[in-house]
């Protein structure tokens, strides 16, 4: 629910935990700007030739969340290594470079929003 830079001040840090453990998500204001650039931008991304199936967007939708692929496997009863799988597949599908970018498109596609909570 938050991302902080190396150098926050440790009142800044402090601060962000209290707005997490709140219910409140801490972005950092360079961090914001950058996601909000991203979400915004138009994409050129070539269609998608085969759309993901349903298990790809159940990981998809948890990767954009910030699990990790053992949080995965343990919450959908697959190993780690099926997961690593999906989310190659989804970033082929997609046409996406890494998880981050998983991410952000899971978001602008509404499969999931940074409101979520987490429910590992």
């Amino acid at each position: 629910m938050g991302y902080l830079l190396k150098e926050t001040s440790t009142s800044e840090l402090l601060q962000a935990v209290r707005d997490v453990y709140n219910g409140e998500s801490s972005l950092h204001p360079a961090i914001a700007r950058k996601l909000i650039r991203e979400l915004n931008r138009s994409t050129s991304l070539p269609p998608v030739d085969e759309p993901l199936t349903e298990r790809e967007v159940e990981v998809l939708t948890l990767v954009a969340r910030g699990w990790s692929n053992q949080d995965i496997a343990d919450h959908l009863i697959i190993s780690e290594r099926t997961v690593r799988t999906h989310v190659s597949n989804i970033l082929s599908k997609l046409h996406l470079a890494n998880r981050t970018q998983a991410a952000l498109y899971a978001l602008k596609q509404g499969l999931t929003s940074l409101d979520e909570t987490d429910d590992r």
